[in-house]
């Protein structure tokens, strides 16, 4: 059989998944995947953290015998309902009520649950992705997925995902992750930067919670201050309306064994007692606020949210790191605390046809922002 040019250049690229990173030996994926805090060993966490949520697995891409192309994926029953709030919520809790599993719908999604997705390539782009979505199909159709997603990149994979559009692929916008940079020395740098109201509302909040809150930062923590300070980030994720995912208690106490010299387990304590909690990813130059717990009935009276944000701002300023990412949602106090946006993109292709023009009509009305007035204020003072 003659192989046409197209066909010979497919016939370079091959794909395999695996269900577990430790599959893949550790210095190739180092090799082709991108520089982030969310490596090798913190996507070994996820593995063993036994979270039924999703199902995680590995797409890797060879070109002859070499690995040039890598991306992390999971699957996971997706509620399309959990973003809908006021009487369109009270609409969709009656429909499922006789339809129960009408907004359930089976996703592979490319990236990780809980920050931006990256993607490893080496060289062209286009035929690693292209790839990378011919071994989604095929998973989709074993698997019994309806959509197939590339969930929450950033601008700098815009060139390289390009080409998903060509196949179907809807580009949305996802909700924004944050950041601030610290181009200023001190605290008082800091302040100096806000707007009058807001410097005097944090220095009031500061004021009240001197000598009552305490921090300390650990690289690991024992099980018994493990198990108390889970509790409190389950607190967190009980208030939370948005549907995210839950972490294990595993989670948190492999990240520390996998993770070495990354991790740092900050904990704050009123009078003695934990009363938040916050675990944190570091790197050279940038520090990723990840989970954080509260006790609610501390929280309010003593600003643990602001308290919290203070003084990892001022560990980082002690250790030259240059960037606290601080992650999507609670946009309003992000905002009065100076964070910027980092735009992500969500790109998501229905496989069953006949509903992808309607989606494609329904994309407007899917806004993030359209179901999060923190995010939608936000936005709207940019805009201006």
């Amino acid at each position: 059989m003659i192989l046409t040019a197209q066909r010979l250049k497919k016939e370079r690229f091959r794909t395999t998944v695996v269900r577990k990173i430790t599959q893949i030996p550790a210095d190739q994926w180092g090799a082709v995947f991108p520089d982030v805090l969310e490596g090798y060993y913190f996507l070994k966490t996820f593995d063993e953290a036994k979270l039924d949520q999703f199902e995680f697995l590995y797409i890797c891409v060879y070109q002859d015998k070499k690995l040039v192309g890598a991306v992390p994926c999971f699957m996971t029953d997706y509620s399309l309902d959990t973003s809908i709030n006021g009487p369109l919520r009270r609409l969709t809790n009656a429909i499922k009520r006789v339809f129960p599993d009408l907004f359930c719908i089976r996703t592979l999604a490319c990236g990780i649950p809980t920050n931006q997705g990256h993607i490893g390539i080496i060289g062209d782009p286009k035929p690693i992705v292209e790839a990378v979505m011919r071994r989604m199909e095929m998973i989709a159709r074993r698997e019994g997925v309806q959509i197939l997603a590339f969930k929450d990149f950033g601008r700098q994979y815009d060139g390289a995902l390009k080409i998903v559009g060509d196949h179907d692929f809807i580009k949305m916008n996802s909700l924004p992750d944050t950041e601030l940079k610290l181009e200023f020395r001190d605290l008082e740098g800091y302040l100096k930067k806000l707007g009058g109201s807001n410097r005097s509302h944090l220095r009031r909040k500061f004021k009240k919670a001197d000598g009552r809150v305490t921090m300390e930062v650990y690289d690991a923590l024992d099980d018994a201050t493990l198990s108390e300070a889970y509790g409190l980030y389950l607190q967190v994720v009980d208030d939370h309306d948005m549907g995210f995912e839950t972490l294990t208690l595993d989670f948190f106490k492999n990240a520390a064994i996998n993770v070495q010299g990354r991790t740092k387990y900050f904990l704050w304590r009123v009078d003695g007692k934990m009363a938040a909690f916050s675990f944190c990813l570091v790197g050279d130059a940038e520090l990723i606020d990840y989970f954080l717990g509260l006790d609610y009935a501390l929280a309010k009276e003593y600003s643990l949210y602001f308290i919290r944000f203070r003084d990892v701002l001022q560990w980082c300023l002690e250790r030259g790191v240059k960037k606290y990412m601080m992650g999507c949602t609670g946009y309003e106090p992000k905002r009065r605390l100076g964070f910027a946006f980092v735009p992500l993109s969500l790109y998501v292709h229905f496989r069953f046809k006949p509903i992808r023009p309607l989606f494609k009509l329904l994309v407007g009305f899917l806004k993030f922002e359209n179901f999060d007035p923190e995010l939608k204020l936000w936005l709207k003072e940019k805009s201006q």
